[in-house]
């Protein structure tokens, strides 16, 4: 599916006097996870609407394998059915009376028809494990099953790439499953990943890179790399995963591994070595 590079280019956004993003830049890699991290009030939500279509940045622009976004009709029209944002709050996007009608909405109103349509909702209940609630009303879904049924809304419209603003926020330990279920199978289908978060140990573990906004610019890269940098995180007003904290109190570079499971094994390992010492 993810055929589509999308990346942000001197993004300027300002609400009055306030000054969100500033210069930031941005490339998102084709069909693999990215987590976008900061400070409250950092501009993380910010970046997601501009990316999406949903604010116009003063400056900068937002590119498609390399040409601009049209802030027009048009050009947001085609550019909803490249990307696709969904919010924090489910109840922000949710409106109609049932499950399945309100999955069905942003292909309807692409114009499809009736048999395009059934597949697609069919197709992106699939991906969220929520089939079961097609019939369901909204109003009687629990917070994580809202928050599966508007993912399912934008899986239908078929983007290359999904942007979602803390998707696992406010989740029980089940619900949290549930939705990184969800998101390995959209990776599974070839569709880009990008989710703000504020856990770092999820980061660290889940994200092919990470996207740290800090002053309102962008430094972009490896997870272990980014988030080991102290005074980076200190600047973002994060903590370092606890994996690479017990790596450097063991004495291990999280340079030295470069994928989290080996990170792991290697702090056991220094662990095993200490009590036989002891």
């Amino acid at each position: 599916m993810s055929h589509r590079q999308l990346s942000a280019e001197g993004l300027e956004v300002a609400f009055g006097h306030r000054q969100v993003l500033r210069g930031a830049d941005l490339e998102i890699p084709r069909g693999r996870c990215l987590a976008l991290l900061g400070a409250n009030g950092s501009g993380k939500t910010t970046l997601l609407r501009a990316l999406a279509g949903s604010v116009k940045p003063g400056h900068g622009n937002v590119l498609v394998d390399g040409a601009a976004v049209a802030f027009d009709r048009s050009g947001l029209r085609a550019h909803r059915q490249v990307v696709q944002l969904v919010a924090q709050n489910p109840d922000d996007q949710l409106f109609a009376a049932d499950v399945y009608r309100d999955v069905s909405f942003g292909p309807l109103n692409l114009g499809l028809g009736e048999a395009e349509v059934r597949q697609r909702v069919a197709q992106a209940l699939a991906v969220l494990s929520i089939e079961d609630l097609a019939e369901r009303p909204i109003h009687e879904l629990s917070y994580g099953q809202r928050k599966r049924v508007a993912i399912a809304g934008a899986v239908a419209m078929q983007p290359c790439v999904m942007l979602l603003d803390e998707p696992t926020a406010g989740l029980d330990p089940q619900g949290v499953d549930e939705m990184v279920a969800a998101l390995e199978r959209l990776l599974e289908a070839h569709t880009t990943v990008v989710i703000s978060t504020h856990e770092v140990d999820f980061a660290l573990w889940w994200a092919d890179s990470v996207a740290v906004l800090v002053d309102g610019q962008i430094r972009h890269g490896l997870p272990a790399d980014l988030l080991s940098d102290e005074s980076l995180v200190a600047a973002a007003r994060l903590r370092r995963p606890l994996v690479l904290q017990a790596a450097a109190a063991l004495g291990l570079p999280s340079g030295s591994v470069t994928d989290v499971p080996g990170l792991v094994a290697a702090v056991r390992a220094a662990g095993d070595l200490g009590e036989g010492a002891a």
